[in-house]
């Protein structure tokens, strides 16, 4: 993809995510926002853990005993699992083929692999709130997922993006790669048999399949928004009435 396609193809989605009100990186609010409330429950735990006598006896199980870790290392293991499956889950289908959000998906999986050993010293106490998160994010992530909630609390459906439009996405940060220069024949003075001011085919058919990529893409994206914005639309007349 040349340098003027990229950047052509990156002016029209940012006029359209500017048109709707669009920001790339709303997904890392989230994280942003959830990143302080779970230190301050996890330093707040660890502090019990070392203050309040009954967390000794206060478990069930083979963790009765809150304030040592888990020797079994079930707890680390289901914390994993519990953090994989609503990382798995709770990537919405149609923002699959973005791939910032790809690389972010990608990046919990490897961390949701690497909390067993860092977490297995941990005492049970962080456990039990922990796995508790994690299955709560999993509960509301099934719930959304279903039509009747998401149409009881008037949100939008969630349409599967296809494949072919996964295929042409590209990424709106990336800086444009350099194209490399295509090789043709030269004469007997190093000059082009065709002439000096002639392109070459091949690049000429480069460029026009990646502005038809992107004009496609854009495309999509604004059928997509004005099929949201119909059955939003549907939705709040039927409620109306």
């Amino acid at each position: 993809m040349d340098p003027q396609s990229m950047l052509e193809g990156k002016k029209k989605l940012g006029e359209l995510f500017t048109k709707h009100g669009v920001n790339p990186l709303t997904p890392l609010k989230g994280l942003l926002i959830q990143g302080p409330i779970f230190m301050s429950f996890f330093f707040a735990i660890q502090n019990m853990v070392e203050k309040v006598p009954s967390l000794k006896g206060g478990g069930a199980y083979w963790f009765t005993d809150l304030t040592t870790p888990d020797e079994l290392y079930i707890l680390p293991v289901l914390t994993s699992v519990t953090f994989l499956a609503t990382v798995e889950l709770n990537m919405q289908e149609g923002m699959e083929g973005n791939p910032m959000l790809q690389t972010m998906k990608n990046f919990s999986r490897i961390l949701a692999l690497m909390t067993i050993p860092f977490t297995m010293h941990f005492p049970k106490a962080i456990f039990c709130y922990w796995v508790t998160a994690n299955l709560f994010s999993l509960g509301y992530g099934f719930a959304l997922r279903k039509t009747a909630v998401r149409y009881f609390l008037n949100l939008p459906e969630v349409v599967p993006q296809p494949k072919a439009a996964q295929l042409s996405t590209f990424n709106l940060f990336e800086a444009p790669k350099p194209v490399s220069a295509v090789d043709t024949p030269t004469g007997n003075n190093g000059d082009s048999p065709t002439g000096d001011n002639c392109d070459s085919p091949t690049a000429a058919n480069g460029s026009e399949q990646s502005n038809a990529e992107l004009s496609d893409r854009v495309v999509f994206l604004e059928k997509k928004i004005a099929e949201l914005e119909r059955r939003a639309k549907a939705r709040g007349e039927s409620q109306d009435k």
